[in-house]
């Protein structure tokens, strides 16, 4: 597969993740409009028929050019089915309930998914996946979404950090060496944290005196944005970069992890000019501060998480001990040319 295809199969699952819950979305709203109101059974059968063509048009495009397995086809049945009946109105599920043979293949789709998920759960707890923590999270691929899971477990590990981690080492795997950067970016998120926090309670004194229900809606809002601020700030000493036996994984908190082999890297400079810095091609990891690494990188180029077409061929990093790394990191590069 060529590079022109590749990038378009990524837009085409990019565009897969992103359009269901959009056009889900839009039918839920005309499922609430007079008009549907008027004709509540006709109406459910569309938000059904939206809700299941759209779901299984993304299974497509995710699994193209191969067929989608048939317990994959299954659960996007009950997904639909499912997500329908949540999202429905009250006059839309009566109609539903006044056509057996609809409710039934709801039920079944329903039945059929959670049947075949509980043999691939056991089936997957019982496989060798190491340690327990591998093993439930093996048996919850099975009964979740893959990536509805990837950010589940997102959104829990940011809340752990900020809220129960204030303290410990940070998380480096056995065999691998950390170094750390939060000591430039504390400093100044924490400012940026304070001033936020002055901005939030001026806009809820403000929205307090127009709508007591803003003020409310703001001040949730606000209290949510500052976990997560806290749980990025915090991130920063718990996810230094690493040098690990298969290279160097680049990390700035949850915002960047990204594995470079030593077999990619070409060189390490420390002095650099601004442009390349700025460049579209660089990677600029360093965040709020001037990097005082540049690791150019030769071979397959890194590619952008979300931007297919976007490709990186040099990573720029800033560390608080940047010479303990450029020996370290020189002495792995030389190994690995050697082939030792």
């Amino acid at each position: 597969m060529d590079g022109g295809t590749e990038t378009l199969w990524t837009r085409r699952r990019i565009a897969a993740a992103v359009a269901p819950p959009l056009l889900i979305a839009l039918a839920g709203i005309a499922a609430r409009t007079p008009l549907a109101a008027a004709f509540p059974a006709t109406a459910a059968l569309l938000f059904l028929w939206v809700a299941a063509d759209t779901i299984m048009l993304a299974l497509v495009a995710r699994t193209a050019p191969a067929r989608p397995a048939p317990s994959a086809v299954i659960a996007a049945l009950a997904t639909a089915s499912l997500t329908v009946w949540i999202a429905a109105p009250a006059p839309l599920r009566a109609a539903l309930w006044a056509m057996p043979p609809v409710l039934v293949a709801m039920a079944c789709a329903l039945l059929g998914h959670v049947a075949l998920a509980a043999l691939a759960g056991r089936r997957a707890w019982r496989a060798d996946h190491g340690s327990r923590p591998a093993r439930w999270r093996a048996l919850a691929e099975t009964i979740v979404p893959p990536m509805l899971l990837r950010l589940a477990l997102a959104e829990l590990s940011v809340l752990h950090i900020a809220l129960f981690r204030w303290g410990g080492p940070a998380d480096v795997p056995d065999g691998a060496r950390a170094f750390s950067y939060h000591r430039h970016l504390t400093p100044m998120c924490a400012a940026l944290l304070i001033l936020s926090v002055i901005e939030a309670g001026v806009y809820h004194l403000l929205l307090s005196h127009w709508s007591g229900s803003a003020a409310l809606i703001m001040f949730v809002l606000s209290d949510v944005g500052l976990v997560y601020v806290i749980g990025l700030i915090k991130s920063f000493r718990f996810r230094p970069v690493l040098v690990t036996a298969e290279g160097v994984r680049v990390r700035a908190g949850f915002l960047i992890d990204r594995l470079i082999p030593f077999d990619a890297i070409a060189g390490i400079d420390t002095a650099f000019e601004g442009t390349t810095v700025k460049a579209p091609t660089t990677l600029n990891a360093a965040l709020l501060a001037w990097p005082n690494v540049l690791i150019r990188l030769h071979g397959a180029p890194l590619s952008h998480r979300w931007r297919p077409g976007r490709r990186y061929t040099a990573v720029a990093i800033r560390l608080d001990e940047p010479e303990p790394f450029l020996a370290l990191v020189a002495w792995r590069v030389g190994l690995a040319r050697t082939g030792a």
